[in-house]
């Protein structure tokens, strides 16, 4: 899967209808709205087109030229928000920032001449605004956005996974179950108990699990000092 923003131009209907989508693996679109300028990075917003926001990605096509179109996935995106603020951008918008894979080394020196070149970088963009013609509509699409985001959690490395003790899946927890009575870690799974959301195809969906510790030495204690107030009771009455 590409990472960052890229060209799209894939378009149905002999390059003049809606985006083509995955439809094989399952890619859906979500909503459609038209008249959305796009400003990508800080270069002044395009002519209008019209915006696709799919089960796992933002597409964006011009209305007026057929070859240029922008997309995006979700998995992608690190952070989506309603900008109503003036200062921080003329328009309101749904302001996004894009991951790319030149974000982990950093670049030894800025290029100029890319930056003042017609030829857009497009692996350097890091920010990009979706402007609709009606404010109105900024809500519905944050609300869009965030609905198909939770569709595509970030993967858990194997080593995240190993370097975070404390949490377990299902079948790790069964597995500790089955190990004999010597393990003295006893879980219990509270479906009450979430953290987060997400649509039950990643681990991070699983129930919240509620660490009981159960220590011998404390039912033995708990004994003993009965034991001992009995004791001092008898030679009291004696």
């Amino acid at each position: 899967m590409a990472v960052g923003l890229r060209h799209f131009t894939a378009r149905a209907g002999n390059g003049s209808g809606e985006p083509i989508l995955d439809t094989d693996n399952g890619e859906e679109l979500v909503h459609v709205q038209p008249s959305v300028s796009v400003a990508v990075g800080d270069r002044a917003p395009e002519s209008p087109g019209t915006l696709y926001i799919t089960t796992r990605q933002v597409i964006w096509l011009s209305e007026l030229d057929r070859e240029k179109g922008y997309a995006v996935y979700f998995l992608s995106l690190s952070l989506h928000a309603v900008s109503r603020d003036p200062e921080a951008y003329p328009s309101p918008c749904i302001y996004t920032q894009i991951e790319t894979e030149a974000d982990e080394v950093e670049d030894e020196s800025e290029d100029s001449d890319s930056e003042c070149s017609e030829v857009l970088d497009l692996s350097k963009i890091r920010e990009m605004r979706f402007i609709p013609s009606d404010a109105n509509q900024l809500d519905t699409l944050f609300q869009v956005f965030c609905e198909c985001a939770e569709l595509n959690p970030e993967p858990i490395e194997e080593g995240e996974e190993e370097g975070h003790n404390w949490i377990f899946s299902a079948d790790q927890l069964e597995d500790e179950a089955g190990a004999g009575d010597d393990v003295e870690w006893h879980f219990s799974q509270n479906p009450t108990n979430t953290i987060g959301h997400s649509n039950g195809h990643h681990d991070l969906a699983s129930s919240v699990l509620e660490l009981q510790i159960n220590d011998q030495r404390f039912d033995d204690a708990e004994e003993m000092e009965q034991d001992s107030d009995t004791g001092h009771h008898h030679q009291s009455q004696q």
